[in-house]
């Protein structure tokens, strides 16, 4: 099944396109996306092909905060239908309680969870997407448009404790600290926001119960998407499940809402077995903790489940026919080979 998204996924696209030198046309056509996406918001693409779409927008600029700039000037709006019902919500967790429920028409691809961690929230973002390549953009541009949401929804009142990401910093943080302040933190354990649990129930100033219900009643009579796909589903639950160390069957069927006879049934369905989905979504995340030389292998081996690293490494090997070390000096001399020229452009050598 390909995962898709709408093409309001690349609202602001052309404008930073533009700015930083580029032909957004051009681009998409390269990226295999019809330029229709960018005058039509509810158009449905493919959610890998928007992520590549961004890499490389990112690396022939020369521009490593591209999706940021395009998170930056997001607006409400740009979620469509659902942006009126989100405007309306009593508070910030009602926000994210209704952006689970309807997240087909937010972003097939993208998946969110709450952990409660006594007076805090740690709001965890995942992108789940046929393709292992680097989605460095879509995680910038997915938790900067949340974090701008809430501001939206809460104005002054919104001053999240930190801002993570799993990848390494940029050389230059200005535009990081223009939308989130001071408190950014890379290299981190996953990629989301932490706040303070209280904050998720401030009132929301704005919230109109009698307007909430009338987006409500319109939502439910919009065309409905066809039924997701339970491996998907299966497989952003494991994405966000396997670096808490909560991975089993009866854990993902809790998170999905079903009981393991039910999920077991379903995946049945599908001929694909869950066992089949954790050991992609370890290898996907195996590769993505390994390219940041900042992780140390026992800290990749707890990551992924894993409570010695001579069990990673047994496992690497059957995966990969190397150990994780070697994987990792050849990622990096295959990275080494990617230079920038004069123009912000980048060659091979």
């Amino acid at each position: 099944m390909t995962v898709q998204v709408r093409a309001a996924a690349l609202s602001n696209y052309a404008e930073v396109a533009r700015q930083l030198g580029l032909d957004p046309g051009r681009m998409l056509r390269e990226a295999g996306l019809s330029v229709r996406a960018l005058s039509d918001p509810d158009m449905r693409v493919s959610a890998a092909r928007v992520v590549g779409l961004l890499e490389a927008s990112a690396e022939r600029s020369g521009c490593l905060t591209f999706g940021l700039r395009m998170a930056e000037s997001r607006r409400l709006s740009d979620f469509g239908a659902i942006s009126l019902l989100i405007t309306h919500q009593r508070t910030l967790r009602d926000v994210l309680l209704l952006m689970v429920r309807y997240r087909n028409l937010l972003n097939e691809a993208l998946t969110i969870d709450l952990e409660d961690a006594h007076d805090l929230v740690i709001i965890r973002e995942e992108l789940v997407i046929e393709s292992t390549q680097t989605a460095r953009q879509s995680h910038e541009l997915a938790v900067g448009t949340i974090f701008r949401m809430f501001h939206d929804v809460l104005g002054p009142r919104w001053h999240p404790y930190s801002v993570n990401f799993t990848h390494a910093a940029p050389p230059d943080r200005g535009v990081h600290r223009r939308l989130f302040g001071l408190n950014v933190k890379f290299d981190s354990e996953f990629n989301g926001i932490v706040c303070a649990a209280a904050d998720l129930n401030l009132p929301n100033p704005a919230a109109d119960p009698v307007m909430a219900r009338y987006a409500q009643q319109f939502l439910e009579t919009l065309p409905k998407t066809e039924p997701g796909s339970v491996t998907l589903d299966v497989r952003k639950a494991v994405y966000i499940l396997l670096p808490l160390g909560k991975v089993s069957s009866e854990q993902i069927a809790q998170t999905l809402g079903f009981n393991v006879r039910t999920l077991q049934r379903r995946l049945d369905r599908e001929k694909i077995s869950l066992s089949k989905l954790v050991n992609g979504v370890r290898r996907d995340l195996a590769m993505r903790y390994l390219s940041n030389r900042s992780y140390q292998l026992i800290q990749i081996a707890e990551m992924l489940g894993y409570a010695q690293v001579s069990s990673f490494t047994r496992w690497f090997v059957a995966q990969f026919g190397m150990p994780p070390i070697q994987w990792r000096r050849s990622d990096s001399s295959s990275r080494k080979g990617s230079t920038k020229v004069p123009n912000g452009r980048r060659r091979r050598h």
